[in-house]
């Protein structure tokens, strides 16, 4: 055949590409290789996934959220030094619901759910339905919290009688997706007892507020534990569960029943009398221990925040418009500061009752007895004749005279005796508690030497006690530099400067005991879960405050002061009782209003406990009288000696041992009248012996008004409880300033 040209105008052959049976072979291969390599990937996959199918199960299974929960600890006990629960906790239950398990099967789950909860709790059932029904895709709702064992117990005996019922009814109605967790509650199980040194938990339960429960929180919380799901190797979900640890147990150094005795006493005086604030410390003066510590501010551990009959809503309101300004301009000090009508520009009525709020419960929560200061009055005496004594400026065998005053700096400063006293001895004057002899005194001591006593008894530096709150008095105290004649012939009678309770019933024990002053505390051990002692809390010497002679020479003062002197209505019938009276005029003096107290001790000759009373303002006309401190004294010493083993001695006046003397002898006791019983004659002729400490209103005029640097500042403001931000000044409490008189 012949190609033709037109067609192939090159006039090359055209070659044809030919598909041939070769080929087809070849490719017909190719598939079946490929067919039979793709069924045999599909059979090891096959086999595969046969032969793995749990793990693989396991490995998808685990990437879903199963359940894992914290598992609470249990929070420390506090208990007394006798073991007595003062806070514990016990195990209540959170009410959860699981809105996704009931709604998968909603018509047989949703109203038989809803029915037992509101037959047991009493809620509202339309309520939970839409609760229920709102949140269909939620596993987790904590609706109802710290609920009792006997609400859950009721609930699941119903739950499974419900669900045994309709079973047995042929019905597929069912009680489900409603369960419990576990959890703690405080409890302080005598309510308001001891509370401002007990102390309580903030709303989470986690940390303390005040007291023991806050200075001691590191020791009383534990660590939480965890429940954990997974999947065993036959899938099925299996729990791993880390246990808490719980918190330790703290034991305090109170003692309940000293504690209720002191508190019924404040009570009853508040009662019948009444003051502005009433404190009482009870001490072991040989460690240091706090046996009991209160004030007549008292309110609910259970329930701290309760203000029910104690403010009204226009006081919270004053407290609120008074600490928002004062927080205003505390944070803008750079800017000019706003007044109490500017305060509702800056902050919201909330915020202002919140502020409000915050003041009131810091009022109720605050612990008198180591937050607040005062001028203490004739306890310091003591202080001044022993700082003399160790310094050799006396030896307790002079005399001075008492002519009812001392000119000092130009100013004329009165005793509580305004005609005088006349001639009387180191100890007479602590007996008679005569300011003209402790000026004197103090004169001769010199302000230096002074000033160093005072600090070495503890007055201007916080004790150390393990509570919070202590005040900071050290620009309440004068300093060698600061002081000058009239403040120290003042503060050698206790007035112009400021201090605590507790400062002053440490101060009083470590000249009573020998010297050795010991750090308060109010806690003896912690305790792990098992009952062991993980800690002791040893008592703490701090330093020597006076030798043994000046300890005994001051203890025979005062055991003379309650038999013949100011301090008669502290005595109790058949014991040997020592202390010292204190009626201190307030600042402003103008004022007329008056702190009285009492500190003493027994047995005087060995002294095993302290008793520290206050009475700030006494509601009466005549207020300066020491009697409506001792008086209290007596009571609650007159119940806790016999509780304390501490016996009641032989008739001092026949006993055999002593030859009818009121103490033994002792050693370095040279006044000639010490240790001698009263006689008709002695009693006559210092008939002060016969009444109680008493302050001539308005015996001394024109007296120089100094205060210590900084005397007016706020004190106690430290390591206050967390949800306050701000602490009023204490009420009523004198802040310094020079005096008229002190008993």
């Amino acid at each position: 055949m012949r190609t033709s040209r037109h067609n192939n105008p090159g006039g090359k052959p055209e070659k044809r590409r030919m598909f041939t049976k070769d080929m087809q072979k070849k490719l017909a291969i190719a598939v079946i290789v490929i067919t039979l390599a793709l069924f045999s990937l599909i059979y090891v996959l096959y086999s595969i996934i046969q032969e793995n199918q749990d793990n693989y199960n396991q490995i998808v299974l685990s990437q879903q959220n199963y359940e894992s929960r914290p598992i609470p600890y249990r929070r420390g006990d506090i208990v007394d030094r006798n073991g007595t629960y003062l806070a514990t906790t016990e195990k209540v239950y959170n009410l959860i619901l699981d809105p996704r398990q009931i709604m998968s099967d909603e018509e047989n789950c949703l109203e038989a759910s809803v029915s037992a909860i509101v037959n047991v709790f009493g809620y509202d059932a339309g309520t939970i339905r839409e609760l229920i029904r709102g949140n269909s895709s939620k596993q987790y709702i904590r609706y109802e919290r710290q609920l009792s064992y006997e609400q859950k117990n009721t609930f699941e005996v119903l739950k499974k009688e419900t669900n045994e019922k309709n079973a047995a009814a042929g019905s597929k109605a069912r009680v489900r997706g409603v369960w419990f967790e576990e959890e703690y509650k405080r409890i302080y199980p005598y309510n308001s007892l001891g509370c401002s040194v007990i102390g309580f938990v903030n709303g989470d339960g986690m940390d303390g507020a005040i007291g023991i429960e806050r200075s001691y929180n590191d020791s009383l919380i534990g660590i939480n534990g965890r429940e954990y799901g997974y999947l065993n190797d036959d899938s099925n979900l299996e729990r791993v569960i880390k246990s808490a640890t719980n918190g330790n147990t703290v034991v305090s150094t109170i003692d309940l029943k000293i504690q209720d005795i002191v508190e019924k006493n404040i009570r009853q005086w508040q009662e019948e009398t009444g003051s502005d604030r009433v404190g009482v410390i009870v001490m072991n003066p040989n460690n240091g221990e706090v046996l009991a510590m209160a004030s007549d501010q008292t309110f609910d551990l259970n329930d701290p925040r309760d203000l029910k009959g104690r403010y009204t809503q226009s006081e919270i309101w004053d407290f609120g418009l008074k600490e928002a300004r004062d927080t205003y301009n505390r944070r803008n000090k750079e800017e000019t500061p706003i007044t109490i009508e500017q305060v509702t520009e800056h902050f919201s009525e909330e915020e202002i009752r919140s502020f409000g709020y915050q003041v009131a419960w810091n009022q109720i929560w605050r612990n008198y007895c180591v937050s607040d200061t005062y001028e203490p009055g004739s306890p310091q005496k003591i202080f001044t004749v022993a700082a003399a004594m160790e310094e050799g400026v006396i030896n307790g065998t002079e005399s001075f005279f008492c002519d009812g005053y001392q000119e000092v700096g130009g100013w004329k400063i009165a005793c509580v005796k305004t005609i005088g006293h006349g001639n009387l001895t180191v100890t007479e004057s602590l007996m008679q508690s005569c300011n003209d002899c402790m000026m004197q005194i103090a004169a001769m001591t010199g302000k230096g030497r002074f000033s160093k006593y005072q600090k070495m008894f503890g007055f201007g530096s916080r004790t150390g006690i393990d509570l919070p709150g202590e005040a900071d008095t050290k620009t309440l105290v004068y300093d060698e530099e600061n002081m000058n004649a009239s403040s120290l012939a003042t503060n050698s009678f206790g007035q112009n400067y400021n201090c605590t309770m507790i400062q002053m019933a440490a101060a009083y024990c470590s000249v009573i005991n020998g010297g050795s002053y010991y750090e308060p505390h109010v806690v003896r051990q912690i305790l792990n879960e098992q009952g062991a002692v993980v800690k002791r809390v040893e008592p703490k010497l701090v330093r020597e405050t006076v030798s043994e002679n000046t300890a005994r020479f001051i203890r025979e003062a005062l055991f003379r002061t309650v038999s013949e002197g100011t301090g008669k209505a502290a005595a109790v019938e058949g014991y040997e009782i020592g202390g010292k009276t204190g009626t201190a005029e307030k600042y402003p003096r103008d004022k007329k209003n008056y702190l009285v107290s009492f500190c003493g001790f027994a047995p005087a000759s060995d002294p095993q406990v302290l008793v520290y009373v206050i009475v700030d303002t006494p509601h009466v006309e005549d207020q300066p009288h020491s009697t409506y401190a001792s008086g209290i004294f007596q009571k609650i010493m007159t119940e806790i000696l016999p509780y304390l083993n501490i016996f009641p001695e032989t008739d001092p006046e026949v006993s055999p041992e002593d030859g009818g003397q009121g103490l033994p002898e002792r050693e370095g006791i040279t006044d000639p009248g010490a240790g001698s019983p009263a006689t008709e004659e002695t009693e006559a002729e210092t008939k002060v012996y016969e009444t109680d400490e008493y302050v001539d209103p308005g015996s001394s005029e024109g007296v120089p008004a100094q205060l210590p640097q900084g005397a007016m500042e706020k004190d106690g403001e430290d390591e206050q409880p967390q949800e306050t931000e701000s602490v009023p000044e204490s009420s009523g409490d004198g802040a310094g300033g020079e005096t008229e008189t002190s008993g």
